[in-house]
């Protein structure tokens, strides 16, 4: 099919920005391989071919395959830079003798096939030698294609803060010789719970946003999303990789009912279930069952398949009685001895709070009193409140929820803990 002739300029600039969410990972993954695994190079010229597109696609008509045609166009930007570019000719052997197509197979170190340059990007930026946050901005801003003014307000740090963490992370890119590659399979368990880990970090981020006025980031929750169906597409046969997936799909499934008309908070027992997306849950079940299929004694289920098989029992639950509370506290003790985290014993004890009753709760987040991990995370003495006030010490319980209150962010959830406060000063 022919591109048609003079597209509108609305409808240009809604191709581009689909494109740009669909595409621009792919498209600079590609690039990058052609680059020899040099992403700020291959970053330009993907987005010379992104700006291109703007300018010709007004013209010529939109094209029947917009990412190939993007694709097409940054491997020519990058060759024009090459030519261009003195120091940068050694690399034209690569793009000239030996360039892969789409439709290429790839391969790892020890021969399993690759089908997408994407993976080669995502594991590229989630290397460990680089710190957490820079791995999860540069995922942001070379796999998803965010601004680095956007990736700087959903972390709550400044636009130049943000640009110096991007640019040093591809800098020790570059100067650590960090290979562009998938790790061969020795090595791939152990990295890629590094790359689900800053997916994951994604994906909460903007499921609370930290700030702004909107409790969700969807941009952020959508891209989070986009990466871990490229992850598990990917790997079809790694369980933690579908777990993610479909811990992901869980939570999402709630995000309309979450809110109420006014944008504030509705806990999980008062929400509508009605609102919940039920074919999310249906496919994130499925996920979840394929992940577990794949677990046996040997090769027990992870930290990420754990918490999507709690997030099932919510799913399943008809009302928030109804919840088998039970099955959540040996999830949560399951996942206590796979993933010791002080942040699992928090969930755990809302859990048996509910199980056995709240005073046990509290019994339970004694665990961390010595623990100072937790000092700035705000669900814990929320969490401690919340058992109080179920208790009917309705002044500690205040006294609780003035601490979270002081750490909490997102403006919805301040919103909550100050209703909170003012119910429990009244009484």
């Amino acid at each position: 099919m022919s591109p048609a002739p003079g597209a509108e300029p609305a409808a240009v600039s809604e191709a581009v920005a689909q494109a740009h969410r669909h595409e621009w990972g792919l498209v600079l993954a590609v690039t990058a391989r052609l680059a020899g695994g040099d992403v700020g190079l291959a970053e330009e010229a993907t987005q010379e071919a992104f700006i291109a597109a703007l300018e010709t696609w007004g013209v010529r008509g939109i094209p029947s395959n917009p990412g190939a045609w993007l694709t097409q166009t940054a491997k020519r930007r990058l060759l024009d830079r090459l030519r261009r570019d003195a120091t940068l000719r050694r690399k034209l052997p690569l793009l000239v003798d030996s360039e892969p197509t789409l439709d290429d197979p790839d391969f790892g170190e020890e021969g399993e096939v690759i089908p997408d340059e994407r993976l080669r990007l995502v594991f590229t930026c989630c290397h460990p030698a680089l710190a957490m946050e820079a791995r999860t901005a540069l995922t942001l801003r070379l796999v998803c294609g965010l601004t680095t003014d956007e990736i700087a307000h959903a972390f709550l740090v400044s636009e130049p803060t943000m640009a110096a963490r991007i640019t040093r992370a591809k800098k020790k890119i570059t100067a650590a010789g960090i290979p562009y590659r998938v790790p061969g399979r020795t090595d791939l368990a152990e990295r890629l719970d590094g790359v689900l880990t800053v997916i994951h970090l994604v994906f909460t981020s903007g499921h609370t946003a930290p700030g702004g006025d909107e409790l969700v980031r969807l941009d952020l929750v959508e891209r989070a999303l986009d990466l871990a169906r490229v992850v598990a597409a990917l790997l079809p046969v790694e369980p933690e990789a579908l777990g993610l997936l479909a811990l992901m799909e869980l939570t999402d499934a709630r995000r309309l009912a979450r809110v109420d008309e006014a944008g504030d908070l509705v806990l999980l027992e008062d929400q509508d279930r009605s609102l919940w997306d039920r074919v999310a849950m249906v496919h994130g079940t499925a996920l979840l069952d394929r992940a577990l299929a794949l677990t046996s004694p040997q090769r027990p289920p992870g930290r990420f398949v754990l918490q999507a098989a709690a997030a099932a029992v919510h799913a399943e639950a008809p009302t928030f009685g109804a919840t088998d509370w039970s099955a959540l506290v040996a999830l949560y003790e399951q996942l206590q001895r796979v993933w010791p985290s002080p942040v699992v014993t928090v969930n755990r004890a809302v859990a048996v709070s509910f199980a056995v009753g709240p005073d046990a709760g509290l019994a339970v987040l004694d665990e961390l009193t010595d623990d100072r991990r937790l000092d700035g995370y705000h669900y814990l003495p929320a969490a401690r409140a919340d058992f109080l006030r179920r208790l009917g010490d309705h002044r500690a319980a205040a006294e609780q929820y003035r601490a979270a209150l002081d750490l909490a962010t997102a403006p919805a959830e301040r919103r909550f803990l100050q209703s909170r406060i003012d119910v429990l000063s009244e009484s």
